[in-house]
């Protein structure tokens, strides 16, 4: 995939609006649970989907906070890729917080 412009990105933005631009290469999203082991659940669906796909994200957990950094290496920046990944762990953060 290719390396996204500046205003693509900001464009892409709005449809995770969660998520915030850092670095200018990296978004991140913190998701907050009710308890640790939701935040597990979360975080095997992250990563399930992410080997599927071959693009993984960096994840933090801090007791009840999943935190969420991607971006693409062989791009060397964001790419339509990361944005759709990102809608996804948004729906699984529904389904784990519903």
């Amino acid at each position: 995939m290719e390396k996204l412009l500046p205003h693509e990105v900001q464009e892409k933005l709005s449809s995770v609006p969660k998520w915030k631009l850092t670095d200018e290469k990296w978004i991140e999203r913190k998701y907050r649970f009710r308890d640790y082991l939701k935040g597990i659940d979360f975080v095997q669906s992250v990563a399930t989907l992410s080997e599927q796909v071959n693009h993984h994200p960096f994840i933090s957990i801090d007791y009840k906070v999943v935190t969420l950094r991607i971006s693409s290496w062989n791009a060397k920046g964001l790419t339509a890729l990361d944005f759709e990944l990102a809608a996804k762990y948004d729906e699984f953060y529904l389904r784990e917080t519903s």
